[in-house]
This record gives C-alpha cells, sequence and structure tokens, in this order.
C-alpha cells in the first residue's frame, strides 16, 4: 500500500493538495482524527486500495502531534508512507483568510496568558506552527506563498511521480525580493553577477532564454559560481542519502528571480540530471502564469 499524508498550516493549499491525488486516482480521506490512521489503513488494505492519501492537521487537536510516531509504526506494517508539508508566509496566511472569510480552526482555543480576548489570526498562525513543527520537521515541504493553485498543482503531480526509493535533488529559482523559500534546505545568492536586467534587450526575457544563457555563459564569475556550487552539492549530497533523505531542496536566489537564478537552476538541474533523480521549479516565473 502507498500512503500520502498532506499536513501543513491552514491556508497553505492542503485542500488542492488533496484534489490533485484524487484526481490521480487515490482513495482521499480529509481531516481524519490521528489515532484513527491505523484503523483506517487496516480497513481499506483489507477493502483492496492500494493507494490511499489522507489529510491531517491541527482540526485533529492535541493528537496531531502523534502521527510522526504513527507514521514509523505504518512503516513497519510494511506500508509506504509519504508526507508532505504545505508551509506558507504568515502575511500570505493571513491575507488569505481575510478574502475568503472563514475562521482558523485555532480561533476558538481561548486566550493566552496575559490575554482577555482569543487569539488573533496571525497568533493562530503562530500557535499552529508551534503545534506542527514536529511533523514539519520530517515532511517534504512545499511553500505556497507566492504559488497560485495551477501552479501549486503541477508540483504536486511532479511530487507523486518521482521514485521516492531514492533522493530527489529539487533546484528551484527565486527572488530574494520575494523573500527566501520557506522549503529551502540548501540556499545559494547570484545577486554578485553580472545582472541581464540591466540590458534592455534581455530584460523582458527569462534565464531560459538563449540571449540571456548566452550573456552569463560569457561570464567568468558566473561560470566560476556555478562550479562551486555543483562542487558543494556533489561533495555533501552522500551526506544527505546517508541521513536518509527523500529530498534535498536547492534554492538559487538573485534579484528578482527572473534570469540568473533561473540561469543556474537550469543548469545545475542539468548537470545533476545524468547521475541523480531531479526536479527543477522556477517560482517566480511559474508565479506569474
Amino acid at each position: 500500500m502507498q500512503l500520502f499524508l498532506i499536513s501543513g498550516l491552514s491556508g497553505s493549499g492542503k485542500s488542492v493538495a488533496l484534489k490533485v491525488l484524487e484526481d490521480s486516482g487515490y482513495y482521499c480521506v480529509d481531516n481524519l482524527p490521528v489515532e484513527l490512521l491505523p484503523s483506517l489503513i487496516s480497513n481499506l488494505d483489507q477493502s483492496g486500495y492500494k493507494r490511499i492519501a489522507v489529510s491531517i492537521d491541527v482540526r485533529s487537536g492535541s493528537s496531531v502531534k502523534q502521527l510522526p510516531q504513527q507514521i514509523e509504526r505504518l512503516k513497519q506494517r510494511g506500508v509506504d508512507v509519504h508526507l508532505l508539508f504545505l508551509d506558507a508566509q504568515t502575511d500570505t496566511i493571513v491575507k488569505r483568510y481575510s478574502e475568503s472569510r472563514r475562521r482558523h480552526p485555532l480561533s476558538d482555543t481561548g486566550p493566552v496568558a496575559g490575554q482577555k480576548q482569543g487569539l488573533t489570526l496571525p497568533e493562530c498562525v503562530q500557535r499552529e506552527r508551534g503545534l506542527l513543527a514536529d511533523i514539519a520537521s520530517i515532511g517534504h515541504h512545499i511553500d505556497t506563498s507566492d504559488l497560485r493553485a495551477n501552479a501549486l498543482q503541477l508540483w504536486i503531480k511532479d511530487f507523486i511521480k518521482v521514485d521516492r526509493a531514492h533522493l530527489t535533488l529539487l533546484f528551484q529559482s527565486f527572488g530574494f525580493k520575494h523573500g527566501i523559500p520557506l522549503d529551502a534546505d540548501l540556499v545559494f545568492d547570484v545577486r554578485c553577477l553580472p545582472n541581464p536586467h540591466y540590458d534592455p534587450l534581455l530584460r523582458p526575457l527569462t534565464g531560459c532564454d538563449l540571449p540571456v544563457i548566452d550573456f552569463l555563459d560569457k561570464s567568468a564569475s558566473a561560470q566560476k559560481m556555478f562550479a562551486d556550487i555543483s562542487r558543494f552539492v556533489s561533495d555533501w549530497l552522500p551526506c544527505f542519502i546517508d541521513d536518509n533523505r527523500s529530498y534535498l531542496t536547492v534554492a538559487i536566489g538573485c534579484t528578482g528571480g527572473q534570469h540568473r537564478s533561473v540561469y543556474f537552476a537550469e543548469k545545475l538541474a542539468g548537470h545533476f540530471k545524468t547521475q541523480q533523480q531531479v526536479l527543477l521549479r522556477h517560482r517566480e516565473l511559474i508565479a506569474t502564469h
């Protein structure tokens, strides 16, 4: 049996992820109390279901902290378990709740010390992060802060296609002016390199376009940076593999996430794809389409 567990912050896109899995042929259950997970898996296994997706989050109450232990027990039973954790910046979540006018699941948990009234929305998000901290540390992160629903759907489809028996190298470009991705394991800053943005002919293009590629290919500093990053990843990759990682997310950032970071993510993905399972993401490019 293959089991995908979806968790993360409220308002981070868990319903979108669960819908993608449902459309991909998984039997899906939303908002399952953690203590019911073992019996659900046993019953579905006896009924012949082999691909299951379950969403578990703070709506389960304090029992959500039992999830890491439940995952280990299921793995010992031979279940192929994978955890996807969706995250987003606090201001993004607050904006999403303001637009939808829905209540946060923790809004009725009562006041904190020193307060007479209940939690504000940012305080709810902060408390939720604390409750889910142990789960976040063992799951594959996706930061949905700047993602539209269609972009998240594409990333989820990529996630369920890869062979999780081997570590996947995920190269992601981003723009520092939009914030560092929450899901990054390694972050490299390429803002010190020549910027195609200042060439009027290159400005409307991206790091996927041949004129920008030629521009950076001719830069000695860019090639030195590429050699250093690729060597660093190569040298330390065995340690991450020995740590039983399923994913290693390498984020490359420039100012706007359009030119240099895209160029480097593409080049690194091409370099490593012959020796490792690779995924490629361009956060700022896909967020605009």
